[in-house]
């Protein structure tokens, strides 16, 4: 098995676009969340995947704040991983905005393997936050295992906060480049 993060560009952001509905659909088991009127995981009245992908092209257009990860098992597309910069960021160098990889991908270490690619790729401060409710225990798990597997416990904060009206587990720490 070999699991490879790489940098999407506009030509190759459909695949990104193509995994997008099934993280918001995995998300809505966990959060209990409809789609709209149209079968759109979204709360307006966003009417096709096409409407909805082009409201998220912001993440191909600032190619030095935005950085969209496609995570690949042996060259098959398994998820994707969405990092931030300033403005972008809540304080930190470099903020894990979105993370996901698909169901048939779990469970073999493509997720944290993937994640500890990313981390790699940017030297400094980072920040990953996930919901701190008991119905999230999977993903809490997930980012203390990998936080520990990439750096020592002494060297990652973590702390629940307040964020866009949720309680959040956040984690914060230091990355050096791979």
């Amino acid at each position: 098995m070999k699991v490879t993060v790489e940098l999407t560009d506009a030509p190759t952001k459909f695949m990104i676009n193509n995994l997008y509905p099934l993280y918001l659909h995995d998300l809505s088991e966990r959060w209990r969340w409809k789609p709209n009127r149209y079968g759109v995981f979204e709360d307006d009245d966003t009417r096709t995947l096409h409407d909805q992908n082009q409201v998220f092209d912001i993440r191909w257009e600032k190619p030095s704040v935005l950085f969209p990860y496609l995570i690949r098992e042996d060259g098959i597309p398994a998820g994707f991983a969405l990092v931030a910069t300033l403005p972008y960021t809540f304080g930190s160098e470099f903020y894990m905005n979105e993370f996901f990889v698909m169901k048939p991908f779990r469970g073999k270490h493509v997720a944290e393997n993937a994640a500890s690619q990313v981390f790699g790729k940017h030297a400094g401060s980072w920040e990953v936050q996930t919901n701190a409710t008991d119905r999230n225990k999977r993903a809490q798990a997930f980012w203390r295992k990998t936080m520990n597997n990439y750096v020592s416990d002494s060297r990652v904060q973590e702390f629940v906060a307040t964020r866009d009206d949720k309680e959040m587990l956040i984690f914060q720490f230091e990355s050096s480049r791979v």
